[in-house]
Formats: C-alpha cells, sequence, structure tokens
C-alpha cells in the first residue's frame, strides 16, 4: 500500500538507489508511475506493506517502508530489487552499484567512481567539507538529519586521514 512518503513514520526503513545520471522529467514521471504500482502491489507474505518514495534531484530514488504495522522480508525485500533491476534495463541506468559516490558541486550533483573519489580527495579537488550522500542511512529519520552532509561526518571520512 502506498502512502505519501512525508507522513511515513521517522522509523521507516529506508533504500536508497543513486542513478549513474539525472533522470530526465519524463523518465521522473514515466519511473515515478512504475515506482507506484509497484509499491501499491508490494506485500510480504501476503501482508501489504505501507511505503512511499520521493525522487531527490532527478539521481536518487528513495524508498521507505514503515516498519510499525508490517516489516519487508527477504522475499519482499528481493522483489524489490527485482523490480529496480527492471528500471535499470528499461531507463538504461545504474541504480545498484554502491561502488560510486555523490557529492555536490555548487547546484550540480557529481558522480564518480569509489576509486575516483579517493583520488580527487587526494588531489585535494574535494574537501572534507564536501557534501556527500551517505546511501548507507538505514531510517527515515536517519535519511533526513544525515543523508546529505559534510564528508567528515560520514563513511566517507575515513579518506581524508
Amino acid at each position: 500500500m502506498m502512502s505519501d512518503f512525508k507522513t511515513l513514520s521517522e522509523n521507516s526503513r529506508i533504500w536508497i538507489y543513486q542513478s549513474n545520471r539525472s533522470l530526465t522529467q519524463q523518465e521522473k514521471e514515466s519511473i515515478s508511475k512504475l515506482i507506484e504500482d509497484f509499491l501499491n502491489n508490494w506485500n510480504s507474505h501476503g501482508v501489504s506493506l505501507n511505503s512511499g518514495f520521493e525522487i531527490k534531484y532527478n539521481r536518487f530514488i528513495v524508498i521507505a517502508q514503515d516498519q510499525n504495522t508490517q516489516s519487508a522480508t527477504g522475499c519482499s525485500i528481493d522483489s524489490m530489487v527485482h523490480f529496480i533491476q527492471k528500471l535499470e534495463k528499461e531507463y538504461n541506468i545504474s541504480l545498484l552499484d554502491k561502488l560510486n559516490v555523490s557529492y555536490k558541486q555548487g547546484d550540480y550533483i557529481a558522480y564518480k567512481s569509489l576509486k575516483d573519489f579517493k583520488k580527487m580527495v587526494k588531489d585535494g579537488a574535494v574537501s572534507k567539507n564536501t557534501i556527500v550522500f551517505n546511501n548507507l542511512v538505514q531510517t527515515k529519520l536517519e535519511y533526513t538529519n544525515y543523508w546529505e552532509v559534510p564528508a567528515f561526518e560520514s563513511w566517507h571520512a575515513r579518506f581524508f586521514k
């Protein structure tokens, strides 16, 4: 059962899928419709999962699932991953590659391989104050407060030592 993302509880579980490129407005609208259809039918052992989503910066698909009523299980999470894989194929985007880093350069969202990001740190092209996206957050509360943070406040901090 799909709900408005904003109304889901702060302890809702979060999954963040970052795209390797910005989505066009048309892609965003089409993908949003597909996500709505998926979430309206998403269930765990026959029980609907109260969930919602948002697409941030035309690049991040953020899915939240309220665990107060029913938790997502292995099978339901697998079904979401299969759905995301279908989006990847249909829109020729990468959403599941966790070895990439997204960060802000002014109003622009940059996307680099982890190797390139480490080199940029070494070369001084990014600093510990560069705003990065910590896609490892696990709850909506963490997403709200710790997703967009200076690199020194996230797992990226280890590259600045």
